[in-house]
């Protein structure tokens, strides 16, 4: 359980100034407030009109890229910090496995995703008049897509850590994998806004499970490589 303390250094560390939490956070309500206000002048109306089916439609994408593209805020500091405080030697130093490294900063990374999502959800809800019907679907929906979101982006985080252009080379290298876990969660979250019946989203939760089992397993066999100088 190693691990738990590596989580628990970099949220004591986060928390005691809460400059990343905040980032991600002010990002993430910034990219809905914008979409709230792209849909026109009186967006509350237009949003009652004939119009809410394409609102409907882009909703869960605008869901989507605030999430990710906010993670991606807390993702490339995930290891850069270390690196410039000069902590990253001392981690592969530590008398732990490589993996507890990786699962120490998956489950940091992970609490500061959830409390960012937990945050934007209920502004989207409120601005785009939702009534969700699925709450729990909705959560498992996002879980999944977060879990997977995170274990690919801690790997590809570590792996560009030691070059110049790692804020510009992760987002690079890290899309072109989520693609279909973002395309699954986006679908899957349509579902649960537009009717909640979890029935319906069946498939795309099962192959959610199988890409975060799938990466999971392959971060912990190939991490201690992505570390080394």
């Amino acid at each position: 359980m190693k691990f738990l303390e590596i989580a628990r250094k970099d949220l004591k560390a986060e928390f005691r100034t809460k400059q990343m939490l905040n980032s991600m956070m002010i990002f993430a309500l910034l990219v809905i407030v914008i979409f709230y206000f792209a849909f026109g002048n009186e967006a509350s109306i237009f949003i009652q009109g004939i119009n809410k089916k394409i609102v409907d439609l882009l909703a869960p994408g605008m869901l989507w890229i605030a999430f990710t593209f906010a993670g991606m805020l807390g993702l490339s500091r995930s290891f850069a910090g270390e690196k410039e405080e000069g902590c990253l030697e001392g981690l592969k130093l530590c008398p732990v496995d490589r993996s507890d490294i990786y699962n120490g900063k998956v489950l940091s990374n992970a609490v500061l995703m959830l409390l960012m999502e937990m945050t934007t959800i209920p502004i989207f809800v409120v601005l785009f008049s939702y009534d969700i019907k699925n709450i729990p679907g909705l959560l498992l929906v996002i879980i999944l897509g977060t879990s997977g979101f995170i274990f690919v982006g801690t790997l590809l985080s570590a792996l560009t850590v030691n070059t110049r252009t790692r804020e510009i080379l992760l987002p690079v290298i890290l899309f072109p994998v989520l693609f279909p876990l973002i395309q699954l969660a986006v679908s899957a979250t349509a579902s649960m806004l537009a009717s909640g019946a979890i029935s319906e989203i069946t498939g795309e939760l099962q192959i959610l499970i199988v890409y975060d089992v799938i990466f999971f397993i392959i971060a912990q066999m190939v991490f201690e490589y992505t570390i080394e100088d």
